[in-house]
């Protein structure tokens, strides 16, 4: 159990919306509740009822709308949408939002921050939400300024987030925001997470390969992809194509969206993120295995792309083994 908050606590109300996602849900109650009583965590839905999460579960929040009003933070999780329901937001949780008193501090996880836009909340700000989701945010929300290659965006009094384990980065920030960083840590400790995630959410964003055809450039696509570890400059492209290199760039570009060169960038950091997932070569190696002159290069492409080093890369996304006889001490409380 965690501890009774302390007197005088930072009250925290978690708004519970229908369809929304369990392991989110869980989040601001885990990470904030771990912070010894500095925080009361209370959830409310816009009704007072028991809400559907996208799940085969229903939860019953603790109190109703009104206590949005005695809220220091207020938090929204993310919860399943349509096209249709993310164009307009319900009304009822419109209603409840309304509620919260100026200078509450607002943060949305994951699809949440589609209600804080709706509200008008995030118009002429910088703002995030899961990548997947950046397209349709942009066409409904043109006046908020989305960026979807970080984890979360703190404005100071409207924090929002990217999806799904994001939301624990932007909660253990603000425990870091409100009682400094050694206490941020013991909590992540606690939580058995990194206290602070590298890079963004940009080196989690799938980019697949664009369609080959067997017209146009596809077919030159397809046998640059089998050379990638060769210089392959544009004229080499042009002449595998029988096109000039200026019909060459046109027509790749008019295909594909990217230029010869660009595109070349992007299956390089394709494969070398791949071999940096499933193998062991050195950092060097996997730099000549994709066509990259140098590890430098390789480095400063990958920073750029995904806000990470390979070696950073390499470790997020390859869990080490476990280790024979060791299983740590126990927990009281494990997550």
């Amino acid at each position: 159990m965690h501890p009774e908050p302390q007197p005088g606590a930072h009250k925290v109300v978690v708004l519970v919306l229908d369809g929304v996602y369990p392991f989110e849900l869980g989040i601001p109650h885990r990470v904030l509740g771990s912070a010894n009583g500095r925080y009361e965590v209370l959830s409310a839905s816009v009704d007072g009822q028991s809400v559907r999460t996208d799940s085969d579960l229903t939860v019953t929040p603790g109190h109703g709308p009104e206590v949005l009003a005695e809220a220091d933070t207020v938090i929204i999780p993310p919860y399943a949408i349509t096209q249709a329901s993310a164009a307009a937001a319900d009304s009822r949780a419109l209603d409840a939002l309304s509620r919260v008193r100026p200078g509450t501090r607002l943060v949305s996880i994951c699809t949440g921050a589609f209600l804080l836009a709706a509200a008008r909340l995030l118009d002429g700000r910088r703002a995030t939400t899961h990548w997947a989701l950046t397209d349709h945010f942009r066409e409904l929300f043109p006046r908020v300024e989305l960026d979807a290659a970080v984890l979360f965006v703190d404005h100071g009094d409207v924090l929002t987030s990217a999806g799904a384990a994001s939301g624990v980065d932007v909660c253990l920030h603000l425990v870091r925001q409100d009682h400094g960083s050694e206490v941020a840590n013991q909590v992540a400790r606690y939580c058995v997470v990194p206290p602070y995630r590298d890079g963004g959410q940009a080196q989690y964003i799938e980019r697949p390969l664009p369609p080959a055809s067997g017209t146009g450039t596809g077919p030159t696509r397809d046998w640059a992809l089998q050379r990638l570890e060769l210089p392959l400059s544009l004229a080499e492209l042009a002449a595998h194509a029988t096109m000039s290199t200026r019909t060459f760039a046109r027509r790749f570009q008019e295909e594909t969206g990217l230029s010869p060169g660009r595109w070349l960038t992007q299956q390089r950091l394709r494969r070398a993120r791949h071999l940096l997932e499933s193998s062991d070569l050195p950092v060097e190696r996997v730099a000549h295995e994709v066509g990259f002159a140098t590890a430098t290069s390789l480095r400063r492409h990958l920073a750029a792309e995904a806000g990470v080093a390979p070696s950073a890369y390499r470790r997020t996304f390859r869990a080490p083994g476990p280790v024979a006889g060791d299983v740590g001490p126990a927990l009281q409380e494990p997550c």
